[in-house]
């Protein structure tokens, strides 16, 4: 096309490029640069007045954010007084019950020791009045006036005891399987 109007218009092919960039060049400014240069700055404008609009927002909530912040700290440093609080009371309410419970147990086995002194005394006041139509073999009534039951912890069985009792028991198997031999050997 440069090639066929520098013929038409009798220029040299430089020119006629040069000339063909000139309006290239006014095609893209009028068609392109000044629509662009209008809209450029309001589209500009609005989009700075967006991004203050947004900065804005975003402090607030900022802001806002930062005092759910402090009023919820403020209610946990709270919290750690009334924990201690509840802790408080519950382990006293817990020794006020461990007292309890103490002074029931010991009531409880204050009774059941009276308890077993009276039926001891009553089962010993039954004896001597049987004893009493016999005739007297052994002075009972003076052994029975000095029994008391006193109050004494349980103990475990000792080790000792079950071992002689297992001893004891393998020595009559010991002796019964003897007893055997002999009847045997003498049949």
């Amino acid at each position: 096309m440069v090639k066929w109007t520098a013929k038409t218009l009798n220029l040299s092919l430089n020119t006629t490029a040069n000339i063909f960039e000139g309006f290239n060049f006014a095609i893209i400014v009028f068609g392109i640069g000044i629509p662009l240069f209008r809209w450029l700055p309001k589209f500009l404008r609005t989009r700075s007045e967006k991004v203050r609009g947004d900065i804005e927002s975003a402090r607030k909530a900022t802001e806002e954010a930062n005092a759910r912040l402090s009023a919820i700290e403020a209610k946990l440093s709270g919290l750690d007084g009334e924990i201690a609080g509840i802790r408080a009371q519950v382990e006293a309410e817990s020794l006020a019950d461990e007292a309890r419970i103490k002074a029931t147990i010991g009531e409880e086995s204050a009774r059941i020791l009276a308890a077993a002194e009276q039926e001891m005394d009553a089962s010993a006041a039954q004896a001597a009045a049987r004893c009493a139509t016999l005739p007297p073999i052994w002075p009972f009534s003076q052994a029975v006036s000095n029994w008391r039951l006193r109050p004494r912890p349980i103990r475990p069985l000792s080790p000792s005891f079950l071992g002689r009792r297992g001893s004891k028991r393998r020595a009559r198997q010991r002796r019964a399987h003897r007893r055997e031999k002999i009847d045997g050997s003498l049949l």
